[in-house]
């Protein structure tokens, strides 16, 4: 178990202190009647987690200015602790370096100083968002005379485990403040320096206007006891959130004890179709592979209509070899790519997150849309077409978080959508499809307003 200088557990800003052997009177009611000093790995993830619930108590009735001012405290102080935040990172992505991290990974790890004022400019744009909580949609009055609504309220504590992301802990704890949330944030040990550093910043800003700090808590990384711990915890977590690997995203669904939004990986493809404008086709598939092959938003497939290939495939054989993509076709692609490897069968539904793409012609759209049907991850899947019914079908017939047309798979992301940041992209469909950000981690309850009516 990670312990600081004082031998006591990391985790929130009050971590560092002793956890308290008497629990006052006015504890929610899931506290015993008195609280021992936790030995157990389990009891102490426990104790991180009620803390959590409730500094949630408090966020729930907390008023916009106030958690906008949290905000804005903690753009600030990003932006005046670069210097720090980065030496933080540099010590993990040397360690990363030496321990042999994949390329992406290392890619999704490092920061610079643009990366931590794009993090900082986020934060600052959820401030410019409207706060979601307690928006009363639909109020209809009914024949008994009663008005019924719903009304927007925060999830409650939602658990955030992530790997080599360090930007996810300032994103979700943004965007957890804002929404009402308390959120509990178990990095990847790859990170550990850099989320401690960004982590200091949100504690400090939630210092500067009373707001708990344990609204944000920090569970160690490293330990895979805690983390299913922390996946135990029902009553006290109302949902948790994985964002990483496959093997990740597995561990937590199958140890969950609480609600799962699974981000999934991104599986994304280009379909151009006949009579594709063959400059653009190519600039697409540049941006969605190359720019940051790493993420889960690149591009992984390449669809060709037969009637575009001539044109499109020749050209984009050799853009791609300029640029170091590995390409894998399929025997017909192959006849246009000469410098294309063979295709496996398990080359197609694939996540490569590196400069390999996979590419197959197609007859058509019919055979495009079964060919994402097979391969496709729910995550984000574009069209490049003329043809405007063809554009239509592809919107409405294809299943995934986000569908585009005449775009790159890369604006699937929840900056680029108008969210200010995101928690991730969810591909499981249950209460949020696509990237989220604060309407996604609120839900609705029920309200009526009436006049001494009675049902009778």
């Amino acid at each position: 178990m990670d312990r600081g200088r004082s031998g006591r557990l990391r985790g929130s800003a009050t971590a560092s202190e002793p956890p308290p052997r008497e629990v006052a009177p006015d504890r929610p009611a899931y506290y015993s009647a008195a609280v021992t000093e936790p030995n157990s790995v389990e009891e102490r993830v426990r104790l991180l987690a009620r803390r959590a619930r409730d500094a949630a108590h408090v966020l729930r009735a907390a008023p916009s200015a106030k958690k906008d001012a949290a905000l804005r405290a903690v753009a600030a102080r990003l932006r005046a602790r670069t210097a720090a935040i980065l030496a933080a990172n540099a010590e993990d992505v040397a360690a990363a370096k030496r321990g042999g991290l994949e390329p992406a990974m290392l890619d999704r790890l490092r920061l610079d100083e643009s990366r931590v004022a794009s993090v900082a400019k986020a934060v600052e744009e959820i401030v410019a968002l409207p706060d979601p909580v307690g928006r009363v949609d639909g109020l209809t009055r009914r024949p008994s005379g009663i008005q019924v609504g719903r009304m927007r309220v925060p999830l409650g504590v939602v658990a955030m485990i992530y790997e080599a992301r360090p930007n996810v802990t300032a994103d979700a704890a943004a965007l957890a403040l804002k929404s009402g949330n308390a959120v509990l944030l178990r990095g990847g040990s790859e990170a550990a320096r850099s989320n401690e550093a960004l982590a200091a910043c949100v504690h400090e800003a939630l210092g500067e206007v009373a707001l708990p700090e344990d609204a944000v808590v920090m569970i160690p990384a490293g330990d895979r006891e805690a983390m299913r711990a922390l996946l135990g915890l029902s009553g006290l977590i109302d949902a948790v959130i994985p964002r990483g690997g496959t093997g990740l995203v597995r561990f937590v669904a199958e140890h969950a004890r609480v609600p799962v939004i699974a981000h999934y990986q991104g599986v994304c493809h280009l379909f151009v179709d006949d009579g594709a404008d063959v400059a653009r086709a190519i600039a697409l598939v540049i941006d969605g592979k190359v720019r940051r092959p790493g993420v889960c938003n690149a591009l992984e497939c390449l669809l060709v209509h037969q009637g575009s290939a001539n044109a499109v495939l020749p050209a984009l054989d050799e853009v791609l070899a300029a640029e170091g993509v590995e390409v894998r076709a399929e025997a017909r692609a192959r006849d246009y790519m000469e410098r294309a490897k063979p295709a496996e069968e398990s080359d197609f539904g694939r996540e490569f997150l590196a400069k390999v793409l996979a590419v197959k012609v197609v007859d058509g759209l019919d055979e495009a849309l079964a060919h994402v049907a097979r391969y496709g991850s729910n995550h984000t899947e574009s069209i490049f077409t003329p043809s405007y019914a063809n554009a239509q079908r592809w919107l409405r017939e294809v299943d995934a978080s986000c569908v585009l047309v005449n775009a790159s798979t890369r604006f699937n992301d929840g900056g680029e959508l108008g969210l200010g940041a995101e928690l991730g992209i969810a591909t499981s469909k249950l209460h949020a499809y696509g990237p989220m950000g604060l309407e996604e981690l609120t839900t609705r309850k029920w309200i009526v307003y009436g006049d001494g009516e009675v049902r009778g």
